[in-house]
This record gives C-alpha cells, sequence and structure tokens, in this order.
C-alpha cells in the first residue's frame, strides 16, 4: 500500500512576498499564506503548485555563468500562438532574457531569470499541452 504524495517545488529568496508574487501573476494562479510568514505557496488551474521560502543567508543564483551549473529551473508551458505575448508578459512581470537565440524547429524554448535570479523558461511546441 503506498501513502498519497504530492510534491511542491520550493524557491529560496530574500523576498519572498515579491518572488510569489511575480509567479502568481506570471502563471495566473493565486498566492496562499499559511501561519509562517516566510513562506508562500502558489495555487493554480491544472495542477500548479510552487512555494517561494525566505532564507535569510541566501545567496542570489549565479548562473549562467559558464563554471556554475543551472541545477534546476521550471519550465513554463506555453502553446505556439501564444509565445510572444507570454515573453511579453513574463518581461513585463520583471524576468530578464538570459539567452537569445534562433529558436527554429519543433520546440521554441527561452530562457529567464526570475526577479530572485532563479533560471526558468517558456517552453512551446507540439504534444507540450494539452488543448
Amino acid at each position: 500500500m503506498s501513502v498519497a504524495k504530492t510534491c511542491v517545488l520550493v524557491l529560496d529568496c530574500a523576498e519572498p512576498e515579491a518572488l510569489a508574487e511575480f509567479y502568481a501573476r506570471l502563471l495566473n494562479a493565486e498566492t496562499r499564506r499559511g501561519t509562517d510568514p516566510d513562506y508562500v505557496e502558489i495555487v493554480g488551474h491544472e495542477g500548479v503548485r510552487l512555494a517561494i521560502r525566505r532564507d535569510h543567508g541566501l545567496t542570489p543564483p549565479s548562473w549562467p555563468r559558464p563554471e556554475d551549473s543551472q541545477q534546476s529551473h521550471l519550465q513554463v508551458l506555453v502553446s505556439q500562438d501564444d509565445m510572444d505575448e507570454a515573453e511579453r508578459e513574463a518581461i513585463g512581470l520583471g524576468a530578464t532574457p538570459v539567452e537569445a537565440k534562433d529558436n527554429m524547429g519543433p520546440r521554441d524554448i527561452r530562457v529567464y531569470s526570475d526577479p530572485a535570479g532563479h533560471s526558468f523558461t517558456l517552453v512551446a511546441g507540439e504534444g507540450r499541452l494539452a488543448e
């Protein structure tokens, strides 16, 4: 018998309220706060679940420096027709483009850092989203 489980990716940062607001707006989700003032969850449609936690001793991510690995990143799935609009929205909310390249091919992938320096990608392509 297996115990039911769920998973939440937690991003550490210095200002959880601001980063939670960035992701809630980017993902069209809502923020949920409990009793811990240093922890905010972002919950959206289709199972989107993310949390932001204050780390008082945080050293911000240094990726994309060549000597550092990315470790992990979020993939935000977007329909191909909406990629340009999603990019404008992400940048308007405070994302910084990290990689600009020719995205010809079966998938369009655009790389950014969020306001706290974590990397994420907007990804489009057939089979990536349920219609």
